[in-house]
């Protein structure tokens, strides 16, 4: 269902490059109410504390093999989203991840023997570039509040993804984290359609934690975000009732047929890719 990207740019990116005064002095930023670079996408990375939010509307998983990232499932098959009509708007009024909302900027290292992140941007979007519409992004050569704006966005997401890394490593650490399968009966089929390639937490081993481990899980806060994901993974069944809904399920399947979903790409360490060079 889901595992860690092998793709040299982040999950969304085409291509990248440095925002600077002196290429970039006319460049506006744009929205849009459309995504675009979501709509074939069933799997988004999120932070830990986007737990609480997003568990409302996503079931959250974890990517399987090393370095797990933990995601919001939009669908349960890859290039299936349920959550953007065939024009790539939100069909309902859901919580959108930060990592959606970032795009198409991003920090990242210009070099890798630097630790210094820029921001840089993917010069293939729609969403920068020359026009009348939209926000300026320099004011001669200093950069405008709204760029100053989206570099603190960037900056606090950036934030948010290290204090995530700490989060799955302490799952880790008490190896919470296990394969997960769902299996889900539909109306008609003789067997159900089995859902693999993801990791959840093992509410076995937690239950068997000591008392004083449990009490430093739930004193820094660890505790209620594996709870979030734990609730979060019923509405795996109202994902897969969307995709049959929208014709996009498996409800034109032969019975007894076995789903092992694709992988997702999606950030082992988000917005610490290197740049191209145009």
């Amino acid at each position: 269902m889901a595992s860690a990207p092998q793709a040299q740019l982040p999950l969304f990116y085409k291509d990248l490059m440095p925002l600077n005064s002196r290429d970039h002095a006319s460049y506006k930023s744009r929205q849009t109410d459309k995504a675009t670079w979501l709509s074939n996408q069933h799997a988004v990375p999120l932070t830990a504390e986007e737990f609480p939010d997003a568990s409302r509307h996503y079931p959250i998983i974890f990517s399987s093999g090393e370095n797990s990232v933990p995601l919001a499932l939009m669908g349960l098959n890859e290039g299936v989203n349920t959550f953007l009509d065939a024009d790539a708007k939100l069909l309902d009024n859901v919580y959108v991840p930060a990592y959606v909302r970032r795009y198409p900027f991003l920090l990242a290292k210009l070099s890798d023997s630097s630790e210094e992140l820029s921001l840089c941007f993917d010069p293939t979007s729609d969403l920068v570039g020359e026009g009348e519409e939209g926000h300026a992004l320099f004011d001669g050569e200093a950069p405008t509040d709204s760029t100053k704006g989206l570099l603190e966005f960037c900056k606090q997401f950036e934030e948010a993804g290290q204090r995530t890394q700490n989060f799955v490593a302490e799952l880790e650490k008490h190896d919470l984290l296990m394969d997960g399968e769902v299996a889900i009966q539909q109306e008609g089929t003789d067997q159900p359609f089995i859902y693999r390639g993801f990791r959840m937490v093992d509410e076995a081993k937690l239950r068997e934690l000591r008392g004083d481990v449990l009490r430093t899980l739930n004193q820094n806060g660890v505790l209620a975000l594996i709870y979030a994901h734990l609730f979060s993974l019923q509405l795996i069944r109202e994902i897969f009732g969307r995709q049959v809904l929208q014709g996009k399920g498996p409800a034109g399947a032969a019975p007894a047929v076995t789903t092992a979903p694709a992988a997702a790409a999606a950030d082992d360490k988000p917005a610490a890719k290197a740049p191209k060079k145009k």
